[in-house]
This record gives C-alpha cells, sequence and structure tokens, in this order.
C-alpha cells in the first residue's frame, strides 16, 4: 500500500546548507561541488572518515554516509559481510553496508525530513556523532577480519571488549 502525500513543501533553509554551516563552525575539511549534496573529512582514532551528507528530495531525508579507507578484497568479502551483520544487529541507529563494487565498508543513516521540516545544526551534529562513534568503535573488528583473519564472532569480541575495575 502506498501512502500519497502533499508535493514536498518549500524549505525555508536547504538541509545541505545546516550541514554547511556546522563543517564550517567546527573548521573541518568540506566539499561541496553540488547542492544537494557535502563531503567532510573528520580525523578519527583509528583513521581518516569520509563523510557525504545528501539531501534526497523524493524521499524528504537527510542521508548520512561515514566510510574509511578499508577496503575488503574480493576473497574476504564473505568475512566482512557476516561481520557487518552481526554489528548491525547490535545498533539501534544506522548501519553498516558494503558498497559492492569497490568493497568500501560504510556506516549509513538518514534523517527524515517529511512535510517540510527543517533539520537543526543540533540534529546534524548527532547524525554525524553516532556515525564517527559508530566507526571509531567497530573499525577495529574489521581490521581484525581483514588483515588478522579472525572470524566475524572472534572480531567483534576482541574489538568490543571492555575492561572493568583497576588491576
Amino acid at each position: 500500500m502506498l501512502i500519497s502525500s502533499e508535493k514536498e513543501m518549500e524549505r525555508a533553509e536547504h538541509p545541505v546548507d545546516v550541514v554547511e554551516q556546522l563543517a564550517a563552525t567546527n573548521d573541518w575539511s568540506f566539499d561541496r561541488d553540488d547542492e544537494d549534496e557535502i563531503s567532510i573529512s573528520v580525523a578519527g582514532s583509528w583513521t581518516d572518515y569520509h563523510i557525504a551528507f545528501t539531501w534526497l528530495a523524493d524521499l524528504e531525508t537527510l542521508h548520512v554516509s561515514c566510510a574509511f579507507d578499508l577496503k575488503a578484497p574480493e576473497r574476504r568479502r564473505a568475512d566482512v559481510a557476516a561481520l557487518i551483520t552481526a554489528i548491525n544487529e547490535q545498533l539501534w541507529v544506522g548501519h553498516f553496508d558494503i558498497w559492492p563494487g569497490e568493497g568500501v565498508v560504510m556506516h549509513r543513516h538518514g534523517l527524515l525530513l517529511a512535510g517540510g521540516a527543517q533539520p537543526s545544526g543540533q540534529q546534524c551534529a548527532a547524525l554525524l556523532d553516532n556515525a564517527l562513534k559508530t566507526c571509531e568503535r567497530y573499525y577495529q573488528a574489521f581490521q581484525f577480519v581483514l588483515w588478522a583473519g579472525k572470524s566475524a564472532k572472534e572480531a567483534l569480541e576482541t574489538a568490543t571488549f571492555e575492561t572493568k575495575g583497576e588491576a
């Protein structure tokens, strides 16, 4: 069943403009070649992250993807896919995906802005912060699978191991 809605309402400000203001305020390197997309580079603890915010007008959604310099070779993609499935089962917001052509791993999420809703700087910052924190939390698990030959379960257990107390 499809639910019809009225034509997209006029917006006071383009959603990607809000993200551009956020990037400028934080002195992040960014590139905006298109009205509907902005690319931002942010340094993390483990690697640099490449974040793209894309306005999808037909869906009235601000999509964010966060990729890192980690490409899964064809022979390891099944193991990476198993890890992605295991990680996604733990996530409440967003999900990991693998770009089939290049084997690039990324975290993706969208902010639905139906009916002309405007995103706030705080919402965009929260989207970006969640993507970065999630990538930082699981980056090592991807490394363990790709470079140490660990299974998805072993990699996830090792990467998310938390110590308690003091020695």
